[in-house]
């Protein structure tokens, strides 16, 4: 006989056994890591704000300015600086299919890595932090609301633009969703969003040469999909 799946299987990860949860050596580990890394984020982190410098830094790397790019994009999104920047210095880098391409795989990766981060080293003392009270109430009807859709409650919360992405990775981490819905469901979610943010850049570079349409026609799109959201719901109370 073959093996069935159910449709929820994928929905929520088990609770960690004894073996499973991460010990105190390994958290001092990890926060070496930190420390000693520290002067280069340091060094990056106003280059990663800046999108000349990132165009700049990028091309610096030759033929492995696409690995470097993806790696800069996973790093920002890990320690919560705004991909928008590298979105779009990927529309100016490679236009629009491989620099949406790039962005693509870079924030997924990025969000994976911020997601299990979360879960492995902060999960147990944030619900240990959330008590009984308030807090511990708005947080199980946050993570009950995506135990019961948690592939189209990803899809639409990365789905709108205007949503703070990097914030998002470290609730998704907190909660108990499957790896598998958060990982497939942020990549094709963020698809409208990532592709727009390159269209900018694109748009950008185009403006330079004196072409303005597709600058004003990327930011028209840009906003017409933060909205979207909101007039869905709006649309959905009457």
């Amino acid at each position: 006989m073959g093996q069935h799946f159910r449709p929820s299987q994928f929905s929520r990860d088990p609770q960690p056994d004894g073996t499973a949860r991460v010990t105190g050596r390994t958290v001092a580990l990890v926060a070496l890591l930190a420390i000693v890394l520290l002067p280069l984020l340091l060094q990056l982190l106003p280059i990663l704000l800046d999108q000349m410098r990132l165009v700049d830094l990028v091309q610096s790397y030759g033929l492995w300015g696409s690995t470097a790019f993806v790696g800069l994009h996973i790093l920002a999104t890990i320690i919560g600086v705004p991909g928008g920047v590298l979105t779009v210095v990927g529309g100016l880098l490679y236009g629009l299919v491989w620099g949406s391409l790039w962005s693509l795989l870079g924030a997924t990766l990025g969000a994976l890595a911020a997601f299990w981060l979360v879960r492995h080293l902060a999960r147990d003392r944030i619900e240990r932090w959330l008590g009984e009270g308030k807090r511990r109430r708005l947080f199980n009807a946050f993570d009950q609301a995506i135990h019961k859709n948690p592939w189209s409650f990803v899809l639409l919360v990365r789905f709108a633009p205007i949503a703070p992405f990097n914030l998002i990775n470290y609730l998704f981490g907190i909660t108990q969703i499957h790896w598998l819905p958060y990982g497939i469901g942020t990549l094709i979610g963020i698809i409208p969003g990532v592709m727009a943010y390159t269209w900018l850049g694109v748009a950008g570079n185009q403006a330079m040469h004196g072409q303005t349409w597709p600058l004003v026609a990327a930011c028209c799109l840009l906003a017409g999909m933060s909205a979207l959201p909101l007039l869905l719901k709006r649309k959905s109370a009457f």
